[in-house]
């Protein structure tokens, strides 16, 4: 359990919404494509490619569609962008959501999100009423960070160090949740307790043990 906690950091997509990573999946099924490539190609040149430009709002939704299909085609497979802006809004997950309120309850909470500045709002979707309701999510935190308007993404150590600073919090009394595990690397090496999201129920039983607090 961490001790004198100051704040729980969350990461959104695939922390409070169900990962966009089961989407990828199911694309690749459809479409006969090897597992896990969309996440090969965007493991590709990491900090300069299409998905790392387009969520510093370097490129817009067409420019990715372009230079997506580009990178995927380099690995065998040509995917146009714009399928996979498609794929990355995911179903909040209620009881993540309700853990939120109670952290909220007790401590700061702050969101580090690497978005793009596609669809509505920081969830990208295209649906109004999910936007609406991610959008009442979001309200609930005391800073939210988008890699989209901020122009620096996650694992920038910088942006997790904006977030301390604007919540004026130790990283050592704070507790960071999000689904990759590059993203949690810097978080802990500034001191920061991490979790590492793998499903709805794993993640409220971390974050019980990790705040100690029963209602979660």
């Amino acid at each position: 359990m961490v001790e004198e906690l100051q704040a729980v950091i969350w990461d959104f997509g695939g922390v409070l919404t169900s990962s966009p990573f089961e989407a990828f999946r199911r694309y690749e099924v459809a479409n006969g494509l090897p597992e896990d490539f969309i996440r090969g190609v965007n493991a590709v040149n990491g900090d300069t490619n299409a998905w790392a430009r387009l969520e510093r709002s370097e490129l817009d939704a067409e420019g990715f569609d372009a230079a997506f299909r580009v990178e995927s085609k380099a690995r065998g497979h040509e995917v146009p962008g714009k399928d996979v802006l498609g794929l990355l809004s995911g179903e909040l997950r209620p009881g993540v959501v309700n853990a939120l309120a109670v952290c909220k309850s007790r401590v700061k909470v702050g969101c580090i999100t690497n978005n793009a500045p596609v669809g509505k709002g920081a969830g990208m979707s295209s649906d109004a009423d999910k936007a609406a309701r991610v959008a009442d999510v979001l309200s609930q935190f005391d800073h939210v960070i988008e890699s989209s308007k901020a122009g620096v993404r996650k694992p920038n150590p910088r942006i997790y160090e904006m977030m301390c600073e604007a919540l004026t919090v130790d990283p050592a009394r704070c507790i960071y949740i999000d689904d990759l595990g590059i993203n949690l690397k810097p978080a802990r090496a500034m001191g920061m307790y991490t979790i590492k999201a793998l499903s709805g129920d794993q993640i409220l039983s971390d974050l019980r043990a990790a705040t100690g607090y029963s209602e979660i």
